[in-house]
């Protein structure tokens, strides 16, 4: 017996069975913590270990957000059809022979070759979606186009790139509609201006402009505007609106119209006064369409707003300083060259400032017969806002010789207000008698009946009731010719006495 197997012998362990291998595996030796009696036999199976890339083990946030984003197609296809489009006509865009007409055709045919081109699945209305926004983005005003062409709306207001308000009906409500971004609300913004050669940038932040329709348009871009790039937009009806029009709304009576185709053919000097959005330059508008065929117009306006329907008509239109602050053009040396000009009538969309004593002075030269529009909350008011602007005029003169020019220069207020149930009324006809001392003297023609109430809608129901007085400038009708109903001046019989 070998010394080996006398020692498994002495220890009383039997050798393991081993299976029969040509190169026997060599013995591992003890581990120094543990006896070798006190080992387990049980042999523990390890998985491979497989080295994983840190980029593959775990998204990272930027990959995960990534990868919930949703892919608009829509707006992809959108943004390649625009470009293709630009690529394709990018010339005729800026060709000034070309009419407007002529280049939208051309462009909505160019617009869906491309789209056929892309093979894209997209069903009818999403086709026709998809070439109307390309159509408006590229040639239009962007997600403002649709605004502009529902009749129903009168006024946009966009507050910033996400949140734009329209006034329908006199009721202001939020829209859908959107910009992509802050650049291209800017775009829109430029595309407007440039086309009545205004600009807008940071040396000159806001800007008057004009749409082709006669629209008015503000805007205010940053610094000025802190939440990003502001845009107002009132709209003008595309057909002027009529005296018909204004009596089916309620604006005026048949009466007050009766008496206002007089005043206007009388040569009577009028102001047309009412705050912002009651609609001044739309009855200005109605005032002008009294004005006889064989007159010679001159209007003057900040921005070309008033729709004139004679034709022997001069439209100036102030200028702003360029780039170097110079070349500015305002509305009160617009209006003392207009006295050159043979004018029979002179129109002023506004008076603002020092241009109201270059107006009053017009009236009481020989000029009669003009119009004009004035911010005031009540035909009072009214005179005090004009003796605080001809103040602005730079020149020292004594309140009262202010008065006495507004007195013999104004004959008739015509008030406008927006009620609070969203419509626009003539709530004062307003004659301007003269002076009692110090004090510019007004009498009542018309004003309005608020003691009607409203109905169950909020709506008012009452409407412009004449007071009952003859106007001293009755007599003046008598001498031209012009005959006015006496029906016109009769108070009702239940206002009567409250008037």
């Amino acid at each position: 017996m070998k010394l080996s197997e006398r020692l498994r012998t002495a220890e009383g362990t039997q050798p393991p069975a081993a299976a029969p291998t040509a190169h026997p595996a060599p013995a591992q030796p003890p581990s120094r913590t543990e006896p070798t009696a006190a080992r387990s036999p049980v042999v523990e199976l390890r998985k491979p270990v497989t080295t994983v890339p840190p980029a593959l083990a775990e998204p990272s946030e930027t990959y995960r957000s990534k990868a919930q984003q949703p892919v608009d197609v829509f707006a992809a296809l959108k943004q390649r059809a625009a470009t293709a489009l630009f690529e394709r006509m990018g010339t005729r865009f800026n060709d000034s022979t070309v009419k407007e007409d002529e280049l939208r055709t051309s462009a909505r045919e160019e617009l869906i070759r491309i789209i056929d081109a892309e093979l894209v699945p997209l069903s009818v209305e999403e086709r026709s979606r998809l070439v109307q926004d390309v159509a408006d983005d590229v040639l239009g005003y962007g997600p403002l186009q649709r605004l502009l062409d529902d009749p129903a709306v009168t006024e946009i207001m966009v507050n910033c790139m996400d949140q734009i308000y329209v006034e329908r009906h006199g009721k202001l409500t939020l829209t859908e509609s959107r910009f992509s971004s802050e650049d291209h609300l800017r775009k829109v913004i430029e595309r407007i201006v440039s086309k009545v050669g205004r600009r807008i940038d940071e040396s000159s932040p806001l800007v008057d402009a004009r749409l082709e329709d006669g629209s008015r348009v503000n805007a205010v871009i940053p610094p000025l505007a802190v939440g990003g790039s502001s845009l107002t937009i009132r709209k003008f009806s595309k057909v002027p609106l009529t005296v018909r029009n204004l009596i089916e709304f309620g604006t005026l009576t048949p009466e007050m119209a009766e008496l206002l185709n007089a005043c206007v053919k009388a040569k009577l000097n009028i102001i047309v006064s009412g705050g912002t959005g009651t609609g001044k330059t739309t009855l200005l508008n109605v005032l002008s369409s009294f004005l006889p065929e064989d007159e010679r117009i001159v209007t003057i306006e900040d921005a070309v707003e008033l729709q004139i329907q004679q034709r022997h008509v001069v439209r100036l239109e102030s200028r702003p300083p360029n780039t170097e602050g110079k070349g500015e053009v305002t509305i009160r040396e617009l209006l003392r060259n207009s006295l050159r000009m043979r004018p029979d009538r002179i129109v002023v969309g506004e008076v603002r400032g020092g241009e109201s004593l270059d107006m009053l002075q017009a009236m009481n030269t020989g000029h009669d017969g003009s119009l004009s529009t004035v911010h005031s909350n009540s035909p009072r008011d009214a005179v005090a806002r004009l003796e605080t602007l001809v103040l602005m005029a730079g020149m020292d003169l004594p309140l009262r010789a202010i008065r006495e020019q507004i007195a013999s220069a104004v004959n008739l207020i015509v008030q406008i207000s927006r009620l609070r149930d969203g419509t626009r009324r003539i709530t004062h006809v307003t004659e301007v008698q003269g002076m009692e001392g110090d004090i510019v003297t007004l009498q009542d023609a018309f004003v309005f009946d608020y003691s009607a109430g409203v109905d169950a809608h909020g709506r008012f129901l009452g409407k412009p009731v004449p007071t009952g007085i003859r106007p001293r400038f009755i007599d003046r009708f008598e001498d031209l010719g012009i005959f006015v109903s006496p029906s016109v001046f009769a108070a009702p019989s239940s206002t009567a006495g409250k008037v």
